[in-house]
């Protein structure tokens, strides 16, 4: 009975995080059939992502995929790096000091290097552009979204929010700010193919089939972005034509420049994410500190996590986590706002031990997306590279944009938590 009531209140939290977006909007007549559209879309996609064989078995053999990624991604680490990359140590380890050649920078990272080659190659094949072109469709009718708006969604599903605008650089210019709003949205909402291995890695021995899941959170977050943008910023403006998008032809002349541009743009990512943990792990250092003079609050010291903790204890009570979960949730939850998803993964697996198997899943969900203050940063500087036109709107959007893209993800965690949880094998 516990469960089925906690499903339930997942059920209400879905409507509960629409509730809050319309209240932070104009306030305008709530887009009804956009609701109820864009909900069942995500229920349905959930659903049927895990009920039928052929995708079950898709999802379930997408961490093989990684493992065998990151076997050959240690492979060429191991030759740059020596034992750093993974290679074999030349020195003997004492067993019972407990230490460790393992460096994240060094033997997770890499793979977004690989991985950023990779897709641009997928692109240049078109294998990408297949998938990208039949999300659009998909999200063009059900949704009842423009063309340029539909491709550039559905492009985030699988390259960063910063790549994906290219596709539609020359609509940017004349776009409507409630499709920029939400193409903005959208990249807040979702994550980028390059890094989803990174994710699996933290997640390893937090989640059973982490990459699955991760592509799931990705892809089913799309419905609840659109919905949100939507919301914050109804489309008062003259409506693009519905017609498809027509893809660039040329963003990649050949293959080997597809490789060597994934190659330069995936060193741009692995030096940003270093940078970033390194920064942002030294200011959570520094304020606990900070934080260590005040006495003791129910007999634990303060912390950023736990100040974090008790911010979103709430959201994610109304998104299905029982209370006394509450706030090592709200921790993760607050660690991705305010630094970034690799960070709260990483929070993620160390409070495990506190949250019950569903609790993690829902997590999962609610985390996997780049809506964090440093990512506007990211966002506001490509978009304006693409579109320096609509500078004034990118600049004016982006802080709105955030908040959708953050209530998009805690929708997705509310829709998995209102299902069973038999589903997902758990």
């Amino acid at each position: 009975m516990e469960d089925i009531g906690l499903q339930l209140r997942s059920f209400i939290g879905v409507f509960a995080l629409v509730a809050i977006a319309w209240l932070l909007s104009p306030r305008k007549t709530p887009p009804w059939v956009l609701i109820a559209g864009a909900v069942a879309v995500q229920f349905v996609i959930a659903i049927a992502l895990y009920t039928f064989e052929p995708t079950r078995i898709f999802l379930a053999s997408l961490t093989r995929v990684v493992e065998i990624l990151q076997a050959a991604t240690t492979e060429g680490a191991s030759f740059v790096f020596g034992y750093l990359g993974g290679a074999e140590s030349p020195f003997m380890l004492d067993p019972d000091s407990g230490g460790s050649t393992f460096t994240f920078a060094f033997q997770a990272l890499p793979m977004v290097i690989v991985l950023s080659a990779i897709s641009a190659l997928l692109w240049r094949w078109r294998v990408l552009e297949f998938a990208v072109r039949g999300f659009a469709l998909m999200f063009r009718r059900i949704l009842n979204l423009s063309g340029a708006a539909s491709l550039g969604a559905a492009a985030n599903i699988f390259l960063g929010m910063t790549e994906s605008p290219v596709l539609i650089r020359p609509r940017l210019p004349s776009m409507s700010r409630s499709d920029l709003f939400l193409i903005m949205t959208v990249g807040f909402s979702t994550v980028a193919g390059s890094v989803m291995a990174i994710y699996v890695f933290q997640l390893s021995e937090v989640l059973e089939n982490a990459a699955g899941h991760i592509l799931t959170a990705s892809l089913i977050s799309v419905p609840a972005a659109v919905l949100m943008a939507r919301i914050m910023h109804p489309q008062d403006e003259d409506v693009a034509e519905a017609g498809p998008e027509k893809i660039p032809a040329n963003l990649y002349h050949s293959s080997m420049d597809a490789l060597t541009t994934g190659v330069s743009d995936g060193v741009r990512l692995f030096i940003n994410i270093i940078a970033m943990l390194l920064v942002f792990t030294a200011i959570v250092a520094l304020v606990n500190f900070m934080l260590g003079g005040f006495p003791d609050l129910f007999g634990e010291p303060v912390t950023v996590q736990r100040l974090l903790g008790w911010l979103f204890a709430p959201l994610v009570w109304i998104m299905g986590i029982p209370w006394a979960e509450s706030q090592a949730a709200g921790s993760v939850m607050g660690l991705k706002t305010a630094l970034n998803e690799i960070v709260a993964y990483e929070g993620l697996a160390a409070v495990s031990g506190e949250l019950s198997p569903r609790s993690r899943m829902i997590m999962t969900y609610a985390a996997c997306g780049f809506a964090n203050f440093s990512s506007v940063g990211i966002l506001i500087g490509g978009l304006i590279a693409v579109a320096p036109s609509r500078r004034e709107d990118i600049l004016n959007l982006a802080p709105r944009a955030l908040i959708s893209g953050t209530l998009a993800t805690m929708m997705t965690g509310a829709v998995v938590g209102a299902l069973p949880g038999a589903l997902f094998g758990l």
